[in-house]
């Protein structure tokens, strides 16, 4: 590929991955960036030298469908036959996929392949309660089918959270075939001192898989925090075009670059391309300004609430659609207090939906925050943390053996398996005098909902009583 090939690279160059298609316009456009306003620049960007362009995953299928009436399949196709010699990337929610709950294993795996059939060649895989239990699959598809598995440590501040322990889960993701290791620093909650010492614990423990640093500018910390990176070994940096970047994007990538390039880790990247595909942007970012975020400028408070870029970008913009933008400080005070409830989990997509549910409207927010698919179902998976007793809201102890309401019982996972048959079958013979016991057997189990179509939410997969 192109990106292996640049002369004037260090010795021990840092590569960079620009997340201009992907992660730069969901932090700022409320991901509405169009296929058509990609294509004019790739030719460029195919040359820049990229180690990978992350285009896909997250939110953009999600706003595809819903807001731009595209094929979400068809811009892999098409930006892969225009940028054939760089790496495109996606973000995969591990056993979410893309959505907002668990799907079954077959669907997962069927995903993967036409993914990589279509053209992703790199696929960073998170979950977002850090279960490994939630990439099991979609990592060992990733192998399968002969492309870059990248797992991902989704990085936040809690008084459980610590070094040892992201090290600890970074052997779990070792263990299961990653060939790199992502930082996922979705808020810009990462300090430069922390990073030199989690990035070095983990070169110490995998000197030999790769650390790519992702961070946002939410903060006003994340370009230290790369250089403290870079210093302790990090391999790769996601970083956003300057046109596309700062606030609750990424660092400049032309800043990066320039900063590196008198040193042993210059990435010998042409700043004057990087330029030209800077300008383009700047021109094209002007016709989605009524899609801008009102949070563009750094805010320290995000050390607070720890909302990622996104988030703060698709809430700032219902907000206002509702005439309510002036309660930000009310939603944003409200989330550490849910979050301490539910025992610390991670900020990112879709945990953040779940603390998150809907923007205050004629009702406070405290008496909204419970939403009755969200919150209640997250209790269901692994947090690093004691949960809130009061929130689990159980039912009388005869029946504590049923799933917290609005849960229905676990289902196997394995279709073949005569259990799941016989379990709804007794569920729906027992809905009526509100007793049941699930057929236990040896395979994993999920929630799901009380109509048997999809699980609410869904957050991780549970293991028979």
């Amino acid at each position: 590929m192109a990106q292996d090939k640049k002369p004037g690279r260090g010795k021990n160059p840092v590569y960079i991955t620009d997340v201009m298609l992907r992660d730069a316009h969901q932090s700022l456009l409320a991901t509405r960036l169009r296929t058509m306003h990609m294509l004019p620049i790739a030719d460029k960007m195919n040359r820049a030298g990229y180690w990978s362009l992350e285009m896909w995953g997250g939110a953009t299928i999600d706003s595809m469908m819903r807001f731009l009436n595209e094929d979400p399949w068809e811009r892999v196709r098409v930006l892969k036959k225009a940028m054939p010699d760089t790496r495109l990337q996606m973000l995969m929610r591990g056993q979410n996929i893309v959505g907002y709950r668990n799907y079954a294993d077959d669907v997962v795996r069927e995903f993967v392949r036409l993914a990589a059939e279509a053209g992703i060649d790199v696929f960073r895989c998170f979950d977002a309660l850090n279960d490994i239990r939630n990439l099991e699959t979609s990592m060992a598809a990733v192998r399968e089918n002969g492309k870059w598995v990248e797992g991902t440590i989704s990085y936040t501040m809690s008084p459980v959270h610590n070094i040892p322990s992201f090290v600890a889960y970074a052997d779990e993701l070792v263990k299961r075939g990653a060939q790199s290791i992502c930082i996922k620093d979705m808020a810009g909650l990462l300090e430069p001192g922390d990073a030199y010492e989690l990035v070095s614990a983990l070169k110490h423990a995998h000197p030999d898989v790769l650390v790519h640093m992702h961070s946002h500018y939410t903060s006003g910390m994340a370009s230290m925090t790369y250089l403290k990176a870079v210093e302790a070994g990090a391999d790769i940096l996601d970083c956003a075009i300057s046109s596309l970047s700062m606030g609750t994007s990424g660092p400049p990538t032309e800043t990066m670059v320039a900063v590196l390039s008198k040193t042993d880790r210059a990435t010998g990247m042409d700043v004057s391309l990087l330029k030209e595909i800077s300008d383009y942007f700047r021109g094209i970012r002007k016709k989605y300004h009524q899609f801008e975020s009102a949070f563009t400028a750094v805010d320290p408070d995000v050390l607070v609430w720890q909302i990622p870029g996104g988030m703060i970008s698709n809430l700032s913009s219902q907000l206002e659609a509702q005439g309510a933008l002036d309660r930000m400080d009310e939603v944003m005070a409200e989330v550490p207090r849910v979050r301490q409830e539910l025992g610390y989990p991670p900020l990112v997509t879709p945990t953040s939906r779940s603390l998150v549910p809907r923007p205050p409207s004629t009702c406070s927010w405290a008496a909204t925050r419970w939403s009755p698919k969200r919150p209640r179902t997250t209790c269901s998976a692994t947090t690093a943390g004691p949960r809130d007793p009061s929130i689990r809201r159980c039912r009388s102890s005869a029946s504590a053996t049923r799933p917290p309401s609005p849960c229905a019982p676990p289902i196997c996972w394995n279709r073949s398996c005569p259990s799941a048959a016989t379990s709804w079958t007794s569920w729906a013979s027992s809905t009526a005098t509100k007793t049941w016991s699930p057929t236990p057997c040896s395979h994993r189990w999920r929630w799901s909902s009380s109509s048997g179509a999809r699980a609410p939410s869904a957050l991780a997969r549970k293991s028979p009583p």
